[in-house]
């Protein structure tokens, strides 16, 4: 009965996007149980600052060389070889999680050994005890992308073949790995308590799925090939598309080192919300460009256009309906749901002002963060990774002008600082300088949304 019940296979994208969102959400309450151990046990100050700046360079291995070549390469290649052969396929997703494996551990090990000069740039602001810290956590952290980076390749070939539930259980795990390590491991060992629970995450994260990988199949070789022809193909077509995730990841290191110099508690505070509005774009942006993913990709693949497009505008319509109207719900809500979720123990009255008013910000760019998504998917269907790369850059261009130029406007009276104090009604909050980030990153977002859309519109008229 587990069997069956882990191996369901979706049987349209409808089905996949309910199941993804549906546990999407599932893994978001424990996301939300975890904000709020997190906020309650060390409040918004040091310990949190020192965690979340623990994620930046890890998150950057992680997206730049997994994330970009599987959102960007690894489905369609795998589907090519899949059309052809199943052995042709499993053949080359063995020399695949090879080269990976070993190009990760060695990356990593190199990035342990030059922790402390890294960060001294990314978080300028840091020194002394709290600067100690940030070097253990993120060397312990790096463990995480070679975990997740195997594990996020596993869920993108199940995902081909419809295994959407097991892909949707794994984040509960990764959330489960980390609140054990809030509850057994901090009060054992201190703050490195977090990171090993975070490591702990990503392990569950990676054994759940395998077992459902062999059932299909899947047989590990010993196979160590780096110029295959599809590890080549891969690597070009991922090295536009991880031009666009490093100017993404860029945009949050440099949100970070500038958090890092304001006030203690900044870079917490940024994180938690951004953490409070991820799960809706979770829900509906990530849910349905990931189902629809796969068939866009065999769509183009056998040629079919109107196939293509029908799924294209379908999907896009669907998103628009469900994430505009929740945006503006969350931004009415957000004093109420941050107080729900995050007040407890240290997290003061002013913490919880603060993250809400960065939460309203960040709800008000969400719809175009999900529709990014989507186009996104459906260029790299297209095998087109170079449009998504240039509007990323630009974006970060972007985000990081308007970061400086928001934090500066909000550290001295003005007409700018007066707007945005009534805007969010937080008349009674002093030094609000952190809450320039999350809204320029929401411009930044709409800004590269209508980008990508013009461009895909002209995109689409080639292929029908």
């Amino acid at each position: 009965m587990f069997k069956k019940f882990f191996d369901h296979k979706a049987k349209n994208i409808t089905l996949a996007a309910f199941i993804l969102g549906f546990f999407s959400l599932l893994s978001a309450a424990l996301g939300f149980f975890r904000d709020r151990l997190l906020s309650g046990r060390f409040g918004a100050g040091n310990e949190l600052d020192i965690y979340y700046t623990a994620f930046r360079i890890p998150d950057f291995i992680s997206m730049i060389l997994i994330m970009g070549a599987i959102s960007a390469a690894i489905v369609p290649i795998f589907n090519e070889y899949l059309v052809r052969s199943q052995k042709e396929a499993w053949q080359f997703l063995s020399n695949l999680f090879n080269v990976f494996l070993f190009s990760l551990i060695i990356i990593c090990l190199v990035l342990v050994i030059f922790t402390p000069q890294i960060l001294y740039l990314v978080v300028p602001g840091f020194s002394g005890e709290k600067m100690h810290f940030a070097v253990l956590l993120t060397r312990i952290m790096f463990l995480s992308p070679i975990l997740l980076g195997i594990s996020n390749i596993i869920s993108s070939i199940l995902q081909v073949f419809q295994r959407f539930l097991i892909t949707s259980l794994s984040p509960l795990f990764y959330n489960l790995g980390i609140i054990f390590g809030i509850i057994f491991f901090v009060p054992k060992i201190g703050i490195a308590g977090l990171a090993w629970g975070v490591v702990s995450g990503a392990l569950a994260h990676l054994l759940i799925q395998i077992p459902i990988l062999l059932g299909i199949g899947f047989r590990a070789m010993k196979i160590l090939n780096f110029g295959h022809p599809g590890i080549l193909k891969i690597i070009k077509l991922t090295i536009p598309r991880s031009i666009g995730l490093a100017a993404t990841q860029i945009n949050l290191i440099v949100i970070t080192a500038i958090a890092s110099t304001l006030a203690a508690g900044s870079i917490a505070i940024f994180n938690l919300a951004e953490s409070l509005s991820r799960p809706l774009l979770t829900f509906i942006g990530i849910a349905f460009s990931t189902a629809a993913f796969p068939s866009l990709s065999l769509a183009f693949s056998e040629k079919n256009k109107e196939k293509f497009t029908q799924i294209f505008f379908t999907i896009l319509s669907r998103i628009i309906f469900l994430i505009v109207p929740l945006s503006i719900l969350l931004f009415i809500f957000r004093d109420v749901f941050v107080k729900i979720i995050l007040k407890a123990g240290k997290f003061s009255g002013f913490d919880v002002s603060l993250t809400a008013a960065c939460l309203g910000l960040f709800a008000l760019g969400l719809f175009a963060q999900g529709l990014i998504l989507f186009i996104a998917r459906a260029f790299y269907a297209l095998q087109n990774t170079k449009i998504p790369a240039i509007t990323s850059v630009m974006g970060m261009v972007i985000n990081i002008v308007l970061s400086f130029l928001f934090v500066w406007l909000l550290s001295f009276q003005n007409y700018f600082q007066q707007f945005l104090i009534d805007f969010l009604n937080i008349q009674n909050l002093n030094n609000i300088k952190i809450v320039g980030l999350p809204l320029a990153l929401s411009l930044s977002a709409i800004f590269q949304f209508v980008l990508l859309f013009i461009l895909f519109k002209r995109e689409i008229k080639k292929f029908s």
